[in-house]
């Protein structure tokens, strides 16, 4: 205890240089904190989405291609399938081009919901199966629009109908909210038979179906199964999960953890090389103060851990408050990546990576001042 005025009077000997350390240390923890976060977040979505839900698309591509209808009948055949689901995506928007909307169209076949990952109450899914044109709204789009039950929304889209007009119209008789994070924020859910009866082109067929199966366990052997039914054809199918459709959008960004760790360590080196010039620079300012209390008795031992003290205490102040922006953070970023959040075991490393910062970056300096030369130092005053 008898040190620590000593080593608050040495943080402090240059207020400003003080300063831009934990600045720098605050800036290069945020960050850490952040990506964390993030990497938490990633795992999360992937973790999320569900295994035992199929999506039977074309080989060629998730969207782009279409499958013709006559497929649903004999995916529905293969043991394991619980409830299949053909699926139409298209987009338009309400108003205004940046107002943009999901559309996606399904046969309201009992048990639909079964195959998607939303969660509609059954008296919105009755009104839906009663109307050709009923659109359920996701919950974010009702409050973002401001859309309410028995409203009539007009929207504009570049597919066409069989009059060429591309205006088109629902009702909405209900809302729903949706448990993939991976999912779209602006959704409406529409009939898809009345869909493709006033579409132009491309009737009969979907952009894929969706397949829920009865067992996880199941799901690699019946994905096998159901695109062996149209192997060798023009319309040949790709069965993947949710889950692997999700680890594929983290694996086309790269190797994420080795992003994350590259970042962080490139970051630390460059504090850790800065931190160690300001020591260095502060402890050649202070030779004759540390050849004092050398003369006064403190030992070589003494200086040394008087010099690491120092940086010690600045660097985790300053990760401390770097951590913290990052935790505040996460409700905020939360918003926009969901599963977004910072595991306490984060903050435990934080604070040990900034006392091995602190630690390697005064090493030297807390070196050179313990084996300072008393009363050379005294002489070159």
């Amino acid at each position: 205890m008898k040190f620590l005025p000593l080593v608050w009077s040495g943080i402090w000997r240059k207020p400003w240089r003080t300063v831009l350390i934990f600045l720098q240390v605050s800036v290069a923890f945020a960050l850490f904190g952040v990506l964390q976060g993030l990497k938490t977040g990633v795992q999360h979505a992937v973790d999320a989405a569900r295994a035992d839900l199929l999506v039977v698309h074309s080989r060629l591509s998730l969207i782009m291609e279409g499958l013709p209808m006559s497929l649903l009948e004999p995916i529905r055949s293969v043991p394991g399938v619980r409830v299949a689901i053909p699926v139409e995506l298209f987009g338009g928007y309400y108003q205004k081009p940046e107002q943009g909307v999901g559309i996606v169209a399904v046969t309201p076949d009992k048990d639909w919901t079964a195959a998607f990952t939303y969660t509609i109450a059954p008296e919105y899914l009755a009104a839906f199966a009663r109307s050709r044109t009923a659109a359920l709204v996701r919950d974010l789009t009702a409050e973002k629009y401001g859309w309410k039950i028995a409203d009539h929304i007009p929207l504009k889209s570049n597919t066409l109908q069989r009059n060429g007009s591309g205006d088109w119209a629902f009702d909405v008789v209900g809302t729903f909210t949706d448990s993939d994070v991976g999912g779209g924020r602006y959704i409406i859910i529409v009939n898809l038979p009345y869909y493709d009866e006033a579409r132009a082109t491309g009737k009969g067929t979907v952009n894929h179906f969706n397949v829920a199966v009865t067992d996880p366990k199941v799901a690699v052997s019946v994905a096998d199964a159901i695109d062996r039914i149209s192997s060798n054809s023009s319309h040949e199918t790709k069965t993947e999960s949710l889950r692997e459709l999700a680890q594929q959008q983290v694996q086309q960004i790269g190797d994420f953890d080795f992003l994350i760790r590259a970042v962080v360590g490139a970051v630390l080196a460059a504090l850790l090389f800065t931190i160690a010039t300001m020591m260095v620079q502060s402890v050649r300012e202070r030779t004759s103060e540390l050849a004092v209390l050398k003369a006064l008795g403190f030992t070589d031992r003494a200086v040394f851990l008087l010099i690491l003290a120092e940086a010690i205490t600045v660097c985790i102040a300053g990760a401390a408050f770097g951590l913290a922006l990052a935790t505040a953070a996460m409700p905020i970023g939360a918003r926009f990546v969901p599963g977004l959040s910072m595991p306490k075991i984060t903050l435990a490393i934080g604070v040990a990576c900034a006392v091995l910062v602190a630690l390697m970056s005064a090493a030297v300096p807390a070196a050179l001042a313990g084996r300072l030369k008393v009363a050379t130092a005294l002489a070159e005053r």
